[in-house]
């Protein structure tokens, strides 16, 4: 079975390389981006704006390769990868809830943003807080290293 995507857009921020980017949309509050849609797709943006918040789909572009274990950014021990958020996965696939500024044809103003400029987007879903928004779950080994995300940028461990 081959699996291809094609990307829909461009996302567009302030971050040039992954070093020194914040490693989850919490760590990058008040800092805007762009999504560049493809004007095929700009139909596909309709009564988006009525949502505050939306997920991004993407490909982590710069992303190499892949280890099934990996240090991640909020702790020294090696971690099962599909247990931490790292970039180097066997599907390099990110997402980041953020939140929707605007619409404007096919261009929409983001903010919370923290990704690294020029990354390919692969689609977009409306965050619902009924849907998507836990209130209750355990943490794993993150519990008590998850209040740090604020003040932890991403080095170069995975570049």
């Amino acid at each position: 079975m081959k699996i291809e995507y094609k990307p829909i857009g461009t996302i567009q921020t302030p971050f040039k390389e992954p070093k020194g980017t914040p490693i989850q949309p919490a760590a990058a509050k008040g800092i805007r981006g762009t999504v560049a849609v493809e004007s095929g797709y700009t139909e596909g943006l309709k009564d988006l704006e009525g949502f505050s918040h939306i997920i991004l789909v993407y490909h982590f572009h710069l992303s190499e390769g892949y280890s099934l274990t990996v240090k991640p950014f909020l702790d020294d021990h090696p971690r099962g990868v599909f247990a931490t958020r790292a970039p180097r996965r066997p599907n390099p696939i990110g997402i980041s809830v953020v939140k929707l500024l605007s619409v404007d044809g096919s261009e929409l103003k983001v903010e919370d943003v923290d990704i690294v400029d020029g990354t390919p987007l692969l689609d977009i879903k409306p965050y619902v807080p009924q849907f998507d928004g836990r209130t209750e779950g355990d943490i794993g080994w993150l519990s008590g290293k998850a209040e740090k995300v604020t003040r932890v940028k991403a080095d170069d461990r995975f570049e």
